[in-house]
């Protein structure tokens, strides 16, 4: 799937709202960088951790409960 793609369905997950999706995906990142481990498929060493956290959210496996 493309980037593009990914992040449109990733606005749906929080009805449109940019601002809710970037604090969403910058509190991921640290949650990646401090250890967490990918709730996706895939390579942590090739993937930028933002990719990351926008894939997951994309998938429905992170949430605003999640991150807080």
């Amino acid at each position: 799937m493309r980037m593009e793609e990914i992040v449109a369905k990733a606005l749906e997950k929080t009805s449109d709202d940019r601002y809710v999706l970037a604090n969403m995906v910058f509190a991921r990142v640290k949650q990646l960088e401090n250890g967490a481990k990918p709730l996706v498929d895939v390579n942590i060493k090739v993937e930028k951790l933002s990719d990351i956290a926008m894939m997951e959210i994309a998938e429905g496996k992170i949430n605003l409960e999640k991150i807080g």
